[in-house]
């Protein structure tokens, strides 16, 4: 990015996310990026990213203390981009169980997140995706790209369908570790990654910058 053309990112800091790792990887790519849970700034944000790690009933009790989710559903609900990152991007979907406890998630998207099947459980380390054409998350990205993923828990299934030709429908990524689950979402404003693209290198770099030129 040139100067002067700077996105203002607002890393929103709920308690829950490693959110001077991301930070760092947003200024990497040219972002003008500040941490805070300030309503204001958030909502005049070029971009809001919510980070997320830990469990989904506490990531869903951080950020209803610091009236997130008011912030996330009224920046979609104008086209605002936002983007979640590991357990930022659960909370996106309806709910999620964890050790059997139901927990209501933000519900911009159908759908549980629940338990990983894999023999090896979390699925900790590098794996590569399995992105759509006509992503832009992902452009530019050679198809062994391997990007960095710390989860036990994933979305198994995706269920939003827009029925509406006029509109694009969403860009959905896929990865496998013992079962196919969802790795990253693009759906208009709100985009979101299973994995750390803040922990990713290179190609995590790539796919922020590339995010910061949709805003």
């Amino acid at each position: 990015m040139t100067a002067g053309t700077a996105k203002r990112i607002v890393v929103f800091d709920y308690g829950f996310g490693n959110v001077r790792s991301a930070e760092r990887a947003l200024a990497r790519v040219g972002a003008d990026v500040e941490i805070t849970r300030d309503y204001d700034t958030a909502m005049n944000a070029d971009g809001l990213l919510v980070p997320g790690v830990g469990a989904f009933a506490a990531c869903m009790k951080g950020i209803k203390e610091a009236r997130g989710d008011w912030i996330v559903g009224r920046r979609l609900s104008g086209g605002r981009p936002v983007m979640g990152i590991c357990v930022g991007m659960q909370i996106l979907f309806a709910r999620g169980i964890e050790h059997g406890i139901e927990t209501e998630g933000l519900d911009e998207w159908p759908g549980t997140v629940g338990p990983l099947k894999a023999d090896v459980v979390p699925h900790m380390g590098w794996n590569t995706v399995q992105p759509p054409k006509d992503s832009r998350l992902f452009a530019g990205l050679p198809a062994d790209a391997r990007f960095y993923f710390v989860h036990s828990y994933a979305a198994h299934d995706w269920e939003l369908e827009t029925g509406n030709a006029a509109i694009r429908p969403p860009e959905v990524t896929w990865a496998t570790h013992g079962e196919r689950f969802v790795a990253a979402v693009e759906n208009g404003p709100l985009c979101a990654t299973q994995f750390h693209p803040e922990k990713s290198g290179d190609a995590g770099a790539v796919l922020l910058r590339n995010w910061l030129d949709t805003l």
